[in-house]
Parts: C-alpha cells; structure tokens; sequence
C-alpha cells in the first residue's frame, strides 16, 4: 500500500502543534496532526482549572527561562499575546484577567480547544487522535518517512510538538527528545519545573499541621524573588510563590520565604514588648499570619509572653518570619509538574523559524524546546508564539 503523502506533518496535537497546523494551513500547505492520545489537547483542557489561563498581557521575553534568554525573542516578537487575544476575540469568547495579567476563559478550556480545531478545519489541517507513531526517518528526497498506526506517511516537513515530561498521566512522554537524539541534536538536562517543592521530616511534619493554609508571601532564590500566595501542603510547601521558584531551585540550595513581606516583625515585637509586655509573641504575630501559623512559629522558637524575650530572641522570632530560610529535600516531579525545563538546545535551532539548522525541514516548538516560561500563561504564549512561527515558514 503507497504511502500516504503530506507537506506537512505535525507530531503533537497540543497548543503549539495545533497553532502551527492552522498557520500552516493557511498557507496551503497540506498539513496532518498526529497524537497518541484518544482526546487531544488534555493539557489545555485541565490548565487554569479548567478555565486555560490562554495567555498573559504582560508577556515580554523576561518571563522565560533558557540557556540562551534572547532565543524567545523572535518568536514572541513575530506572534505576539495581542495577536492570540485578537484570536479569542474573533471567535467570541469570553475572558477575564484574574490577576497580574493571567487571561482565562469564562466559561472553560474546551472553548480554546473548539477555537483551534475550527480554525485547522477551515484550512483543511486533518487532526487525527489516537495515532501512535513508531519510527521516523530521513528519505533519499529530503523528506521525512513515518511508521504509524495508521499506516506509512511521507512528509516534506517534520514538526515535533510533543511537549515534555510533565503530568504522565494525561499522556506526556520523552517522545520529542528521542527524535532530536535520533537526528543528532543536542539537549539542554530536563527537570521538572513549576512545581510543589518536598522538604525532610521535621520541615514535614511541620507542613503537615498546617495543611491548607496559604499566605501572601515573597519567596528568592539568590537574586530571583516571587510574590504570590504560599500553600502548606501535606508534602510540603505549594502555591503559585513556590512554584515560580522551583524553577530556579536546585537541590541543595536553600530558599528564603518571607511570609508578612509588609511587616517589619522584628520592629513590630520590639514596640509591643515596650507598650505590652504581658502580650505573647504569638499574638503578635497573628496580627500579620494566620494565627494557626503564628502559634507554630512561636512554638518552634518557645517564645511566651513579650516580657520574658530578650531583643536577641525577638530579633530571631522576627527573622523567623521576614526571612525563614528552608532546605527543600526535592520537588514532587514531573507528576504534578506544570513543564518540563531543559528540552531541545536553542542553539540547534533557527530562533526566527524554529527549525533545526541541521536537519532542513525538521521543526521543534513548544515544551520541547529549552524555553520555560513563569507561572501565568506564558508557557501557552511560547506555545502560541513557536507554533505560529514553525506554521509560518514551513
């Protein structure tokens, strides 16, 4: 049975390989999207809480980490987050900005999904689920041979849109690394990234108790500061501060977590000690945390009444606060994972086409690629951005 043949052949039917096929299809290219996956595009439609936080409206190439910080830079300058509103807005749907510039549906994420398989059918991009793809290779044309579930495919161009490691259970696999490896191009290490950090038993035990109890809290690393809400959780320390900053951690480092970033606590003690002494510390500190969390601090520090500390003591209380410094033991992985740093390394890449300098006709956009942007839609917008940028010149 002859092949079946394509100019364009997509791997990965997520937003950014999505966002290249309706791009390419507009261009009349003869576009197919494969995915393994019974039901496509799962990470948008779980993303937000189910609301697909789309995009950001502060999106600029400062939000996104890689080993080369101006490889973003086209990309984002070719398609902008103002070019994907514009999108949303022409379809009519609803959205809202929730806080520091996050846009997410109104309604949910299944109106984004809808929103790009209309567009990719009114160009005529076949997207087909539950393909699975068991071998690729370079033909004596230049093109690309596919094995497939769906039988032999033949493409002129390859895209790799397989996004990383993050969350397994919805599908992710080591698939696009496999074939950068295959043709030759190096990787940049993968982690796991935006995700909840695990700490040992003491720290643990103490996370435990608090369960549930989330603050507004500034957390650095080194020069890289976050403020955003904090999570106690059973496993450790959560919430959007934690996340942003599990994308610099690395083990051994410590973190320094300031949980009343509007108080000067070590003041606040030293001036309640002198108008109430008979005050206790924990008190004190419930007039800026969470009382549950005041008393285990006080508790940990066996702090009683104001009158009994010396300025040392208060000082120290006052840092426990202001300046708590905590040794993660790891990070929850890739299960609960938001992306996957490291991936395909830039330099093996056009930044302005995303194709592989190597290996003409060869394309990796999205997660794959060694670009991670911060918590609050700008991994979608790389998404976007890549995608549009692969479909545009393919």
């Amino acid at each position: 049975m002859p092949a079946e043949k394509r100019d364009v052949v997509v791997i990965g039917a997520g937003a950014a390989g999505l966002m290249c096929a309706l791009t390419a299809g507009a261009r009349h290219r003869n576009v197919l999207v494969l995915d393994h996956a019974r039901r496509i595009a799962e990470k948008i439609r779980i993303s937000g809480g189910g609301r697909c936080n789309f995009t950001n409206i502060h999106a600029s190439p400062a939000q996104f980490l890689s080993n080369n910080p101006h490889f973003c830079k086209s990309a984002l300058r070719q398609y902008s987050q103002h070019d994907f509103i514009a999108l949303i807005e022409k379809h009519g749907i609803a959205y809202h900005e929730k806080k520091l510039g996050q846009l997410f549906c109104d309604n949910n994420a299944q109106d984004v999904i809808d929103m790009l398989l209309a567009e990719c059918a009114d160009v005529s991009a076949e997207v087909a689920s539950n393909v699975t793809v068991e071998s690729v290779c370079r033909l004596d044309n230049g093109g690309f041979g596919l094995n497939t579930s769906r039988g032999e495919i033949e493409a002129e161009s390859l895209v790799i849109a397989t996004g990383g490691l993050s969350i397994p259970k919805i599908g992710a696999t080591g698939f696009g690394y496999d074939v950068a490896r295959q043709f030759g191009l190096r990787l940049v290490d993968q982690r796991a990234g935006l995700v909840p950090l695990t700490f040992d038993d003491s720290l643990l035990a103490r996370c435990k108790a608090l369960t549930g109890l989330s603050v507004e809290a500034e957390v650095g690393h080194r020069k890289t500061t976050f403020g955003e809400g904090l999570l106690f959780t059973h496993r450790g320390l959560s919430g959007p501060s934690i996340l942003q900053i599990s994308s610099y951690w690395r083990p051994g480092d410590e973190i320094n977590v300031d949980l009343a970033p509007d108080a000067d606590m070590a003041m606040l003690l030293k001036e309640r000690k002198r108008s109430a002494p008979k005050q206790d510390a924990a008190t004190v500190l419930a007039s800026q945390l969470p009382r549950r969390l005041a008393q285990d601090i006080t508790a940990v520090h066996g702090c009683g009444r104001l009158a009994d500390l010396t300025d040392a003591a208060l000082l120290s209380l006052g840092n426990a606060v202001n300046n708590w410094q905590v040794f993660p033991a790891g990070t929850e992985g890739y299960r609960t994972a938001e992306v996957t740093l490291g991936g395909v390394d830039t330099d093996e890449l056009s930044s302005k086409t995303m194709q592989s300098k190597a290996v003409p006709g060869l394309f990796f956009i999205g997660e794959v690629v060694d670009v991670t942007g911060y918590l609050g839609g700008y991994n979608f917008q790389w998404a976007w951005s890549s995608g549009f940028v692969a479909g545009s010149h393919i």
